[in-house]
């Protein structure tokens, strides 16, 4: 029987990406994002393996029914890649905007927090695995960058969740890249790092023994 993924952030860039790696390697993929008609787009061009569930993670009522769904449509839960994050327009703390702060914290921070609380209960069971997108952001001291900060609670989060998750067997994983060529930014970065190479190390992740949790992920652009 295949095993289960959800994505959150899934409609483009490392989301989608992974959809299609993890559907190459033989999982199901549920997929999670604001945009219904990228969705229904990727899970065409996926078939019978994938479920579009448009949905605000930022709403912890609507991620506890697109899991439930998930689980209902393919019979459980294997694993999840919490990937949905933004940044915001003004950087800096003197001159940043606290309106664009709360949306990003709701979902760089309690967007992964609701999918977590909600997906545990069925990844215990599975003795499954949750994945998070971090950063090189959430490595480093950035000047006065909030972003930044989401991206360290994401890291120590992350750590913190696989201590728990180890204690019935489950494994927890942090994706940490640098800049990546995604919609993020306003201009192409070819020979930066592409969601494919991102996707890739949520697969090898997820494909690792039940004997070993990569705990970390951290990729850089070879430029």
């Amino acid at each position: 029987m295949a095993r289960t993924l959800l994505i959150t952030g899934a409609s483009s860039g490392i989301g989608a990406a992974t959809a299609r790696a993890a559907a190459k390697a033989g999982w199901n993929v549920a997929l999670l994002a604001r945009s219904q008609d990228k969705l229904s787009d990727l899970a065409g061009e996926l078939g019978d393996c994938a479920l579009a569930l448009p949905c605000d993670v930022t709403d912890r009522d609507a991620v506890a029914k697109a899991v439930a769904d998930t689980v209902a449509r393919f019979g459980g839960l294997d694993a999840v890649f919490a990937n949905a994050g933004k940044g915001v327009e003004h950087p800096g703390v003197e001159n940043g905007r606290p309106d664009e702060w709360h949306d990003m914290i709701h979902l760089n921070v309690m967007a992964v927090l609701y999918t977590a609380h909600a997906a545990l209960p069925h990844l215990r069971k599975a003795k499954g695995q949750f994945i998070v997108t971090g950063s090189k952001a959430g490595r480093d001291h950035m000047k006065g960058s909030i972003y930044s900060a989401t991206k360290w609670f994401i890291h120590g989060f992350a750590g913190n969740l696989a201590e728990e998750m180890r204690e019935w067997g489950g494994r927890c994983t942090v994706i940490s890249p640098g800049m990546v060529n995604t919609e993020f930014f306003d201009e192409e970065k070819p020979t930066k790092l592409q969601p494919k190479d991102v996707a890739d190390a949520v697969v090898f992740a997820l494909e690792q023994p039940d004997t070993s949790c990569v705990r970390e992920i951290h990729l850089m652009p070879n430029d």
